[in-house]
């Protein structure tokens, strides 16, 4: 959570208050545990409940409305050592379901806060994840994206991994089509995991891998945990297993003391690597994080300059990677109707525009992407194409 974020969170609260005086206020989450004491000042707040614990919401407000004054449920989250489980069984009106396995992070980059705001890594039991994934698909969803703070570092608490995971899933949960890893870090990609992806075509071939910044310097005043070079080698790497596979990234911008070359620099080397699409983030100063003590903050313009700059980057970078679509045959999973069409993403996370019949809908289905128009990928079923002009993947 940013500064800025943290002073909406303020601004929610006062409103909600001012709307309705007799209001029962509740704050739950990061913000809660990052800024106790100031909450807890705030007579009008009346239930604060930290990064666990959130289970209790319910009795904590029927205590509330009996007359007990604020509630106060806020842990020493560093301490904390259990998986808080709060498993969703459908999501009204989406395809893809999400499930999350792991919370916390032991990194400590100079920037954030996370681990201070949810703690240390701790996993989901497996049966808990297979058993919640089960009853996802059994209430219609076919893709489950995986997700967490680190959800490549999953089950090392618990004496498993997360390729060990994604194979029970594959064998024990029935009517699933396909499992999404919402992010990835690359020292967090194994071997085996790539060997597993390869080989099994219900994971997709997409990884979103944020690499923060792509010049060595400002890597090392972040305190990441590689350096660039590395880095291209694993892309490179992932790439000779999976040619087709989508690469995308995470990417701050303005970092305190990033020079002009140093932006130069990253943009540069994320165009040789190619990667499919980026998340830009103008650096947001947070309290009580290393980078906020950090000399060279730079002004708000120049951060916004740059993100634009780096964002026409994305955008040419994503359109030559779908481009190269046109012709193949890929799956998809139509999600909804949209501009008198079937509209879906692809294994790679592409979005895909085709006319087909709506019993389509919610289903995967081999289409063939014929044409790429108005920065769409159009396809049809893969049955009207003549056999001839397919690539599959």
């Amino acid at each position: 959570m940013t500064n800025t974020a943290g002073s909406k969170s303020r601004q929610k609260i006062h409103q909600a208050k001012a709307l309705n005086q007799n209001a029962l206020i509740a704050v739950v989450g990061c913000y809660v545990q990052t800024a106790k004491e100031q909450l807890e000042q705030q007579e009008h707040v009346d239930i604060l409940i930290g990064s666990d614990g959130k289970r209790t919401l319910a009795d904590r407000i029927e205590k509330a409305l009996q007359g007990e004054k604020q509630v106060n449920e806020i842990h020493d989250v560093r301490a904390l050592r259990v998986f808080e489980a709060l498993p969703i069984q459908h999501f009204e009106h989406q395809t893809r379901a999400f499930l999350k396995i792991q919370d916390g992070c032991n990194q400590f980059c100079s920037y954030c806060i996370i681990p201070y705001a949810r703690g240390a890594e701790r996993s989901l039991p497996e049966d808990e994840v297979i058993k919640i994934a089960q009853d996802l698909c059994a209430s219609g969803h076919q893709e489950i994206v995986l997700s967490g703070i680190h959800t490549g570092r999953y089950g090392r608490d618990i004496n498993t991994n997360l390729t060990q995971l994604m194979k029970r899933m594959c064998k024990e949960v029935k009517g699933l089509r396909r499992i999404r890893i919402s992010s990835i870090e690359m020292n967090e990609i194994s071997d085996e995991l790539l060997t597993f992806m390869q080989k099994e075509p219900k994971i997709a071939r997409h990884l979103h891998i944020p690499i923060q910044s792509a010049n060595n310097e400002v890597l090392k005043n972040m305190h990441r945990p590689y350096d660039v070079e590395w880095f291209k080698e694993r892309v490179k790497y992932i790439r000779s297993l999976m040619p087709d596979i989508s690469i995308s990234s995470d990417v701050i911008v303005g970092f305190p003391q990033e020079s002009e070359e140093q932006f130069v620099d990253t943009m540069e080397n994320i165009k040789q690597m190619e990667l499919s699409f980026l998340h830009i983030f103008p650096y947001s100063r947070r309290d009580h994080t290393v980078a906020a003590t950090m000399s060279g903050h730079l002004e708000n313009k120049i951060k916004k300059e740059r993100a634009a700059r780096l964002a026409q980057c994305s955008k040419a970078l994503y359109t030559a990677y779908k481009q190269k679509f046109v012709g193949k045959e890929v799956s998809v999973l139509f999600e909804k109707e949209k501009d008198g069409m079937l509209f879906g993403h692809t294994s790679e996370y592409l979005e895909v525009y085709c006319s087909m019949d709506v019993k389509a809908l919610h289903q995967m289905k081999q289409v063939v992407i014929t044409s790429y128009i108005d920065d769409k990928l159009i396809a049809c079923d893969v049955k009207e194409v003549p056999h001839e002009t397919v690539s599959a993947i």
